[in-house]
């Protein structure tokens, strides 16, 4: 009889598992304990072994696929066995789909039909021959615009190149061309008001046009189409263009920002150009076409003159390219945001820090390496000294438990191991009763376990404290969020060669700082200090640690 193979939970923090490579195939014969897939869990990648046998009838996800705990990901059973229906068995919510996307498709059809009957009392600009021009977006960051003076008023005539306002952004006042021509009939607020993007604000047409039927409507649907065009050729025709002051002697000619900013940098005298637009007003268009009528005189004159004004510097254009990767976020990223966040955002967190002079451990550390088996580093002593403490702390190493307070009795210590793909938390179990040698040899067969990604649940699992060392790093000091369920965790800073005070003299000392990170529903202020000052004394005293 043909059997379902479900997604295994692989560690106690797992969700989901991602299908890293299939041993086997459709067809092939699977025997009990046979190897049948790799599976990447938010811990490692890991074998997944079959506990049936049969023929391989049926494989669901594909190598890459991401698949719940529980999930069907195959069927083992007799060759040629049908087992359709332990696959729809297990997906009832998968037959109804059908009849619900039909609903939806007729609900579909009666929008279509009801549609053109529900619009067709709407009219549009172009039936009036009329062109609505909206508030454009002008920056990335716009939400609304203010406008800063109307450059024409109701019932003048304009061109589709007039700038028929200055309208003030976030970041700078800039000009809204018309892209129409004809008669302004319509002018939505006045200068100094805000309006949102896409908002109208003007309507251009025939003279004479009755735009009420326009106003009366909240939204311009045809519109969107027609402005769609400009807008997009506002934002390659109008050049963010922050207001510029120019020299003293055409600060009063009427011309707009835009016109001032090319003037200035074309080096062009505005009181030399004559508008074209309303009253006399330079426009963009006014300074791009104009040419000196006395240039070569007024070359020479310059030439004869003393250099008094300094030249203005042209930079080069220099033109770049936003980029970027995204890569799909892996099992154990997920698991270590998702547990972090839960970590930070439900136990209140606070910090002790304190300095530990480690002359003597520097000293202890090298007698120790002359005789041990396995080389001695500092975080070896860290791990040891911290276990040691907690003994002399319980309420420390201890954990929330939500109507209760766990006090552990044994010293499971968490090492932070940092890895490719994230960060892993491997376990000295009962580092209280272990040799400096012990936890040395044991930290670095996690560390290389890691990198390969061959630890196991049992490896990670059941921790009541964690350390977490940037030392090695160079990094004096840190914070690090709690390893739930653990009620505290302590982040070990690098050892830095510093003047001290020492028998009222200062002298060359070298000192480390340690943060204890503390949960405060099961750990105060006075009890992580008092751990803090036991760490201290053993580090300090390392011979206390062999004790």
């Amino acid at each position: 009889m043909a059997e379902v193979v479900r997604m295994p939970k692989m560690s106690d923090t797992m969700t989901e598992g991602v299908i890293a490579k299939w041993h086997k195939k459709v067809g092939d014969k699977v025997n009990s304990g046979d190897l049948v897939a790799e599976i990447e869990t938010d811990k490692a990648t890991m074998d997944f072994e079959s506990y049936q046998e049969g023929t391989l009838l049926y494989i669901g996800p594909k190598e890459g696929e991401a698949v719940a705990i529980d999930a069907v990901i195959a069927v083992l059973g007799e060759p040629g066995e049908d087992f359709q229906a332990l696959l729809s068995g297990d997906a009832p919510a998968t037959e109804k789909a059908p009849e619900k996307t039909e609903e939806k498709t007729e609900e579909k059809k009666t929008a279509e039909v009801s549609g053109p009957e529900s619009s067709a009392s709407t009219v549009t600009p172009e039936e009036l021959g009329c062109t609505v021009i909206t508030m454009p977006l002008l920056s990335d960051t716009m939400k609304e615009g203010v406008i800063a003076q109307w450059n024409f008023k109701v019932g003048d005539t304009i061109k589709s190149d007039d700038a028929i306002a200055d309208v003030e952004t976030d970041k700078a006042t800039m000009e809204v061309t018309a892209y129409a021509d004809g008669t302004l009939l319509y002018v939505g607020l006045e200068a100094g008001q805000a309006a949102k993007v896409n908002d109208i604000i003007a309507i251009v047409g025939p003279a004479g046009t009755d735009i009420t039927p326009l106003l009366n409507q909240k939204s311009a649907p045809a519109k969107a189409e027609t402005a769609e065009a400009p807008k997009a050729d506002s934002a390659a025709a109008v050049t963010a263009a922050p207001v510029a002051s120019t020299s003293s002697d055409d600060s009063r000619v009427k011309a707009s920002p835009l016109a001032r900013k090319i003037a200035q940098e074309k080096g062009i005298n505005l009181s030399d150009i004559k508008g074209s637009a309303d009253g006399g007003r330079i426009v963009k268009k006014d300074v791009e076409s104009f040419v000196p009528a006395a240039a070569q005189p007024a070359e020479t004159k310059a030439a004869a003159a003393p250099a008094t004004e300094a030249k203005a510097i042209t930079l080069p254009t220099f033109v770049g390219e936003e980029r970027y990767t995204e890569k799909p976020v892996n099992q154990m990223r997920k698991t270590i945001a998702r547990r972090l966040a839960e970590s930070l955002f439900t136990a209140p967190h606070f910090y002790l820090t304190v300095s530990i002079d480690m002359d003597n451990a520097i000293a202890a550390r090298a007698q120790i390496n002359e005789v041990a088996p396995v080389k001695v580093s500092f975080n070896d002593i860290v791990v040891k000294a911290v276990a040691v403490a907690l003994k002399k702390h319980p309420a420390v190493n201890s954990s929330w438990q939500g109507d209760k307070i766990r006090f552990n009795e044994h010293t499971n210590i968490g090492v932070a191991m940092a890895v490719e793909d994230g960060l892993l938390v491997p376990v000295v179990r009962f580092a209280d009763g272990k040799s400096l040698s012990h936890i040395s040899a044991e930290v670095k067969d996690f560390a290389q376990k890691a990198k390969a990604k061959k630890l196991q649940p049992a490896d990670w699992e059941g921790s009541t404290f964690t350390v977490s060392n940037l030392g090695m790093f160079g990094i004096d000091e840190f914070t690090s969020i709690i390893n739930s369920p653990d009620g505290a965790i302590l982040s070990v800073g690098a050892i830095q060669a510093v003047p001290v005070v020492k028998n009222g003299a200062v002298v060359p000392g070298n000192v480390m700082k340690v943060t204890l990170g503390c949960d405060h529903r099961v750990v105060d202020g006075a009890t992580g200090a008092a751990f803090l000052q036991t760490l201290k004394s053993l580090v300090e005293n390392p011979v206390r640690l062999l004790a």
